[in-house]
Formats: C-alpha cells, sequence, structure tokens
C-alpha cells in the first residue's frame, strides 16, 4: 500500500514539473514576430506570405485582390438652387406716381416695407379712397394665389350660411378640436378644408364674390387688371380651394376692399385713386353696394383678433399698439412660381378706420408674418404721428351707388 502512495507522489510531482514548462515556452514565445528562413533574416508579412504561395511551383497563379488607395476628395460647397423666381429684396418705389396721394401714409408705408420686395396698398374704409399704393407696378397687375387670405371668405360663408357657429368646436385629429376663432388665429388648413367642402364650390364663390373678388375693385382706374374667380372648382378639390386659394387669383385692391368693407360694418365702396393733387380735393365716396353682414362680422371678428393676438400676425401686435384685425396668408404661386406673404387687415380704431394690405414676393424669408410685421410698422407710425385722432370731413357731395348684390 506505501509502494502505491509512494508512485502516486512521483506521477503527480512529474505533471507538475511538465505543466510548469509548457507555461514558460507559451510566455517566451508571446509576441515573437514569424520570421523568413535564418538565410534570409527578413520580417514577413501576411500579405508577401500570400504572394510567395501564389508564384511557388504547382500553386494556383490566381492573383491576390489589393485594395486600392483612396484618392484625396476635394470637398466643394453645394451651390443653392432658388426655385423662386422673383427678388426678395429690390427697391418697390421705382416708377410709382404719387400725385394725389396722402404723402403721410405713403412715407410710412415706404420706411415699413424697406428693402423688401412687394406692394402695399392703403385705403380709407369709411370712403373707399386709395391714400397710397406702394409699388404699383405689382399692385395693379392682376391676381395672385390668395394663400391663407382666402380663410375670411370662408369663414363669412360658413357663418352666413350656419354651417359652422363661432364657438362650435370642430374636431380635426383623435387629439385636436378647434372652433372659428383659434382656426383663424391659427390659420388652421384642415378646418376650412372642411368647411369648404360642406358648403361647396357655389357657396364659398358666392361671397367671395359678393366682397368684391372676380370684379375690378376699383373706379375708373385703367391700369388696375383684375383678380379672377373660377367657374368650376380647381382639379384639387374645393377643400384645396378653400384652405390655400387654389384657383382663384386676387389683387390686393380686392382685398383691401373687402377688409375695408368688414371694417366699416358692410358698405362695399368702389376704389378711387386720385392721380392729381386736384382728384384728391375734389374726391367724391361713391358706394358699390350695402352687405347687411354686421351681425356676421360679429362673429368673424374675433377670430382675426385673435390672429393679430396671439396667431399667425401677432409681429403686427407686437409693432403697433392698436386695435388691428387681420389674417396672414403664405404660399408659392406656381404659375410664376413665386413665394408670396400677405396681410390683409384694418385698424378697428373709432376715427379714421384704415385697411391696409401687404403684399410680399421674393423667396424663402418671405411670409404671412412677415407681412404683418411691415403692416405693424405701418400703423405703429401713423399712430406715433397722430393720424387715427385727426378730424377728416367728407365731402358734401351726396354719396353715389347701387343698391343690387354681386350675384343672383
Amino acid at each position: 500500500m506505501s509502494q502505491i502512495l509512494k508512485l502516486a507522489a512521483v506521477f503527480l510531482l512529474l505533471n507538475a514539473l511538465l505543466v510548469a514548462a509548457t507555461r514558460t515556452t507559451a510566455a517566451s514565445n508571446k509576441g515573437r514576430k514569424t520570421v523568413a528562413p535564418a538565410k534570409t533574416g527578413k520580417t514577413v508579412t501576411a500579405k508577401k506570405r500570400v504572394a510567395a504561395r501564389a508564384q511557388a511551383p504547382g500553386r494556383s497563379t490566381r492573383q491576390v485582390r489589393r485594395t486600392p488607395a483612396r484618392p484625396s476628395v476635394r470637398y466643394r460647397r453645394a451651390r443653392y438652387y432658388n426655385p423662386w423666381k422673383e427678388p426678395t429684396y429690390a427697391d418697390s418705389t421705382v416708377g410709382d406716381n404719387v400725385d394725389g396721394e396722402d404723402l403721410v401714409v405713403r412715407r410710412a408705408a415706404v420706411e415699413a416695407l424697406g428693402p423688401l420686395n412687394g406692394t402695399v396698398v392703403a385705403v380709407d374704409a369709411a370712403s373707399g379712397r386709395v391714400l397710397t399704393i406702394v409699388n404699383q407696378k405689382a399692385a395693379l397687375r392682376g391676381g395672385y394665389t390668395p394663400c391663407s387670405t382666402v380663410k375670411v371668405f370662408v369663414g363669412m360663408a360658413g357663418l352666413s350660411e350656419g354651417v359652422i357657429e363661432r364657438d362650435t368646436p370642430v374636431r380635426l385629429t383623435r387629439r385636436l378640436s378647434l372652433d372659428m376663432t383659434e382656426a383663424l388665429a391659427r390659420s388652421d388648413n384642415p378646418y376650412f378644408a372642411k368647411l369648404g367642402q360642406q358648403l361647396g364650390f357655389d357657396r364659398v364663390s358666392y361671397y367671395a364674390r359678393m366682397l368684391g373678388l372676380g370684379e375690378r375693385a376699383a373706379l375708373n382706374l385703367e391700369s388696375e387688371v383684375p383678380g379672377t374667380l373660377p367657374s368650376e372648382p380647381p382639379p384639387d378639390g374645393v377643400g384645396m380651394m378653400s384652405s390655400f386659394g387654389h384657383g382663384i387669383f386676387l389683387s390686393p385692391l380686392q382685398l383691401a376692399s373687402a377688409m375695408a368693407t368688414i371694417a366699416n360694418g358692410g358698405t362695399l365702396y368702389y376704389l378711387q385713386y386720385p392721380q392729381s393733387h386736384e382728384e384728391a380735393e375734389n374726391f367724391v365716396p361713391r358706394v358699390k353696394r350695402h352687405l347687411e353682414i354686421q351681425p356676421i362680422l360679429d362673429e368673424l371678428k374675433p377670430g382675426l383678433m385673435a390672429a393679430v393676438d396671439h396667431g399667425t400676425a401677432r409681429r403686427a401686435g407686437n409693432e403697433a399698439d392698436l386695435p388691428i384685425l387681420g389674417k396672414t396668408g403664405t404660399c408659392t404661386d406656381r404659375a410664376t412660381p413665386t413665394h408670396l406673404g400677405w396681410f390683409g387687415s384694418f385698424s378697428d380704431t373709432e376715427k379714421n378706420k384704415l385697411a391696409i394690405v401687404v403684399l410680399l414676393t421674393g423667396g424663402k424669408p418671405i411670409n404671412g408674418p412677415v407681412a404683418s410685421g411691415v403692416a405693424g410698422k405701418i400703423y405703429k407710425s401713423l399712430d406715433e404721428q397722430g393720424y387715427f385722432e385727426k378730424d377728416r370731413p367728407i365731402s358734401p357731395v351726396a354719396l353715389v351707388g347701387t343698391r343690387p348684390c354681386c350675384v343672383d
């Protein structure tokens, strides 16, 4: 028995010595490089070994695939492609005739517009007199896509027809419902697309025509090219017409006339643009038609006020400390193409209610909020000069007008 124990002890000792020797050899070989045969004494890399095998007798002559070195790349600054054809900045006063204009209003408009490319139309809401047109060529050349300013006409149609009430919430998504006031303030497209579809093409067109779209806004102004109303729904439907104005072409004079009508409670005047001092002194207001819309305006105005207070036109409210109501519009006129920024507005003051329309044309920086800021500067400048406190007597000559409305 003792002999067996001695043999086991010897076996364990030999096994331990063998393991220790193996570890020592591995540690000494760790980190050594693979060397070529002794006669060369050079280090052989993996690529060289592969090449040597390919050239050895009996080996395949297949070529080894190598990754070419990457050429140095010079990065060029990408050129910006401008899809809009009109400049964003220009001198918008070139070629204007200022004879017969209210120079106080014009000076305020020119200073507020600054280098922006666009037009400003200011109208006395109590008489229809055009006080100034900055960039007359742009204002009189014809119609533009109205963008979201069309929502004023659609909102009036919906309220007049009883399709919607001002405080009726309309569910637009699972979590969002808006009433008329907030839809105007936010310029919500789904709300007015849905409302337009409920009204239909004929009723939307009727109220737009009632407020002067599709006809000349000015009296005896041969250079005016009026905007147009389509005779049938646009290809993309009434929803796009009532939210973006597709198919309609609106001139700045037509929008100024409509905003003046809302401001004065429903009297649609012929716009008259004096071309000389003599014409300005002998100015006589002329009524195109009276609209019985005062109850509807009381429901529509809160939305136009909210747009300036906290909505898309709040830049106007930030500029001027006046009761200003209005509606912005932003879109691309696809026919040009030109980026448009609209703001149709009026001052809801006791005296000298003034309707101001700003239309900006150009590229990406142009939009409705920027246009509202321009109008806000005009209102602010005139307010600081006491414009809205002055007494302006109307000509003693009797008003001349026609009673019938626009369509049967």
